[in-house]
């Protein structure tokens, strides 16, 4: 009994561990006996965030990007995530297929035909469908999904990644407070920031498993005629969580890694297709004039709270603070899964492919697929089924709008089910790999039961909300989800400080370095010395 003890202390963090667990048995036993007391309440904690603290999303969401953007220009942008000597453990290629499909790929999925036709149909300011609407749909789809959504990433991924890899802290979100808190970040402060962390990275997956499940289980009965419902939908999670166990069970180089790339090939491989046979030039002029809107009217998009537009006031609340809320929840499972995988890249290096790269893939996605949509149905092309489809059907329908063969769209159908399948599975895979760190101290090697038990029990969560609600009538998933969303008003003021910890860390280096090379100038005339000093903290 004392070995399992030991064997427990020794691979886990037994306080996230086991108040993480009760945390979500709790909340999903909520879910299953109350769903509509879960989503009512959750409702209402979202609706007084965004009420009261609305303001302070968009001041701090933008706050990260501008932090980002300025570190990137810096001096501090030579310093490297690691060692001097040491060298990036993956390719270029490799690297951004692994952060890309982990970060936000399923969503492009999910939402790009989805979500410019809705703010088509009802834009903040504009006249609904029009030219202008379609312009503002795109700029808003943008804005949500683009630089902004990256930098919260990255400011969570650059801190763990610098202070994991240079200092040898442990990769966790409370590592980036030694320099504010010193040996304090392993006591209950550092413990309560990685539950929060797993409150929201582990309901986040589960909740887009669910919700995943359901676009696949559309897919499915739009291209084969299979019934669409709970049943289904279980049993396609217990799939997307098998490939989930298979790649995580076998290590992030040749599991995560590899089902990344080849998931990444098969969604470019599906966007030239909608590309080459939808309407090519109106995609080609479309994409540049939205990025030219969307760069021209980034700072007045940042910083808009329409004050004196209720109705406005109310779109802002339901798009824009939930898509940050959600990036700030989500943000220690990105941020910590990209900061595992880019050891030996330099600060310069980390933030210009985690911001420009995806950003600029989310730009062609959305243009390709929502502007496609958009194009139909201003030119009458399957407009009703367009503007009347939902989110898990949308991108089926814009399918079977293209001037192609049946045989060609069922091929076309069958790769979408196939591209959203195994982005689910490299969310969770990865997702699963982030909260086994988080639950074991921070060591980015865990063993191989804790993989195993965390990507199962997203698979089982996701499951079991689905069949409450099929049987209650309710939607736990989306309660569940807006739940998880709450967790980002908190962790917001986390990642804040996360910021004022490395910076004082890097000011403190750079000075280090300048007095170690003075130091040494007598005597070593022509190199440059340059040791890593140790951690700074507050006195």
């Amino acid at each position: 009994m004392a070995s399992t003890r030991d064997y427990f202390r020794e691979h886990t963090n037994p306080p996230v561990f086991l108040i993480s667990a009760v945390l979500i048995l709790a909340f999903v036993g909520w879910g299953v006996v109350a769903p509509g007391n879960l989503g009512s309440v959750a409702s209402g904690v979202k609706a007084w965030i965004s009420t009261y603290f609305g303001w302070w999303y968009m001041l701090v969401v933008t706050g990260f990007l501008i932090f980002a953007l300025v570190l990137m220009v810096t001096p501090y942008g030579s310093i490297k995530l690691g060692k001097a000597e040491e060298e990036p453990e993956w390719g270029t290629f490799g690297w951004f297929a692994m952060l890309f499909t982990a970060g936000m790929g399923i969503g492009l999925v999910y939402y790009g035909v989805a979500e410019p036709i809705s703010h088509y149909a009802a834009p903040p300011t504009a006249d609904p469908e029009t030219a202008a609407a379609a312009r503002e749909a795109m700029n808003i789809t943008f804005f949500h999904w683009g630089l902004h959504a990256w930098a919260v990433y990255i400011v969570i991924g650059l801190s763990l990644g610098y202070f994991c890899f240079r200092y040898d802290l442990p990769l966790r979100p409370a590592s980036a407070f030694y320099p504010l808190i010193g040996d304090k970040i392993y006591g209950w402060v550092g413990n309560l920031v990685d539950i929060l962390a797993v409150f929201g990275t582990l309901f986040g997956l589960a909740t887009s498993l669910g919700l995943g499940a359901t676009q696949i289980s559309a897919g499915l009965a739009t291209v084969f005629g299979t019934p669409d419902n709970a049943t289904v939908q279980v049993l396609i999670i217990a799939a997307v969580t098998a490939v989930a166990v298979t790649s995580v069970m076998a290590g992030l180089d040749k599991g995560v890694r590899r089902l990344s790339v080849v998931n990444l090939w098969l969604a470019v491989i599906l966007a030239a297709a909608v590309f080459l046979a939808g309407p090519t030039l109106f995609i080609l002029q479309f994409m540049v004039g939205s990025t030219g809107h969307y760069l021209q009217h980034l700072p007045e998009t940042s910083l808009r709270m329409f004050v004196f537009n209720q109705e406005a006031s109310d779109w802002l609340s339901a798009w824009t603070l939930f898509y940050w809320g959600w990036w700030i929840a989500w943000s220690p499972f990105v941020g910590m899964f990209i900061a595992r995988i880019s050891r030996g890249r330099t600060i310069r290096q980390f933030i210009a492919g985690c911001l420009l790269a995806p950003t600029g893939a989310s730009i062609v996605w959305f243009t390709v697929f929502g502007g496609s949509a958009l194009d139909f149905i201003r030119n009458g092309k399957g407009s009703e089924a367009l503007m009347n489809a939902g989110t898990n059907d949308a991108l089926f329908v814009l399918l079977e709008q293209l001037q192609l063969a049946a045989p060609f769209v069922t091929v076309l159908a069958v790769l979408g089910i196939v591209v959203v399948a195994i982005f689910f599975a490299t969310s969770s895979d990865s997702g699963s790999l982030v909260v086994d760190m988080l639950t074991n101290g921070g060591d980015p090697h865990p063993i191989w039961q804790q993989r195993l038990f965390w990507a199962l029990l997203e698979g089982i969560v996701a499951a079991v909300l689905l069949i409450a609600g099929s049987v209650t009538g309710g939607d736990p998933l989306s309660a569940l989800q807006t739940a998880s969303i709450t967790s980002g008003l908190p962790f917001s003021i986390v990642i804040a400080l996360m910021c004022w910890g490395l910076i004082r860390q890097l000011r403190f280096e750079r000075a280090g370095i300048r007095k170690a090379a003075e130091a040494a100038r007598p005597a070593q005339s022509g190199g440059a010395y340059q040791p890593a000093p140790a951690v700074g903290r507050s006195s």
